[in-house]
């Protein structure tokens, strides 16, 4: 895709799943590439794959809910990298299946920092460098549940409906920067953080329930988010702002 070659890209949640998936591709397009991930084998890993590839990138171990341990992460790296960030990929994301009026208090607050205050943590570590430079891309990897609601999934719908439409408020606000911010939502994809929450016999059926809303009739594979991704971050996507994109075999249709 035209202008990703030596671009500077950070993809948080890297080390596995989408995450990776999106690392290695944007390698292969001949961005830098920052895998942010809080595990550091699977981070390592990931930059190993790209490395060997033939392409370059860097592992680092962040946290993404403490703002500081964000802030030291993308300072290493764009030294690392000899340049500022140009594209955002704000992947990291957790969930567990339960029942609004059975979730703790505690879960409720650990999934808002993870899937809502850990992409601000993100934007509020990058955005100003993308603003003095007069330009960058965000892909903010929401979901459907988001969009549809997910049943058990109430904070998380909540937290991925937010980062949308903070995407779009952040569109309105930054687009006179020359900085591009769109959101893609994944549907049922078969990942770590899925075999997570639907573990047992009461998971089987609900993979199988998820597998049978979606017209395509199969749940995602990690592979397939990352062409959409890169092309939101490239220069193809120059006209694109403050877009949902639905990735989900049509169990959302839209527009």
């Amino acid at each position: 895709m035209r202008g990703l070659k030596g671009k500077v890209a950070i993809v948080t949640g890297g080390g596995g799943g989408i995450g990776r998936a999106t690392c290695q591709r944007l390698g292969e397009e001949g961005c830098i590439v920052g895998v942010f991930d809080i595990n550091e084998e699977s981070a390592n890993e990931t930059a190993k794959l790209i490395n060997d590839a033939g392409g370059t990138a860097h592992a680092y171990i962040v946290d993404i809910t403490d703002y500081d341990v964000v802030k030291a992460g993308v300072d290493a790296f764009e030294a690392a990298a000899g340049h500022g960030t140009d594209v955002l990929v704000n992947n990291a994301g957790w969930d567990k299946v339960v029942p609004f009026l059975a979730a703790e208090r505690d879960l409720w607050k650990r999934v808002i920092d993870i899937n809502l205050y850990g992409p601000l943590n993100m934007h509020y570590a990058v955005l100003p460098g993308m603003v003095e430079r007069r330009g960058g891309r965000v892909i903010n990897i929401a979901s459907d549940a988001g969009r549809v609601g997910s049943s058990g999934e109430a904070v998380y719908s909540a937290c991925k409906g937010g980062i949308a439409s903070f995407s779009k408020t952040l569109s309105r606000e930054l687009v006179r920067h020359n900085i591009l911010l769109n959101t893609v939502c994944p549907g049922p994809t078969d990942t770590a953080l899925l075999a997570d929450v639907t573990s047992g016999e009461a998971g089987k059926r609900i993979i199988d329930a998820m597998t049978k809303a979606v017209p395509m009739r199969r749940i995602g594979t990690p592979d397939d988010y990352p062409g959409i991704i890169a092309f939101l971050a490239s220069d193809d996507a120059g006209f694109i702002v403050g877009q949902t994109i639905s990735v989900s075999g049509g169990l959302t249709m839209s527009g």
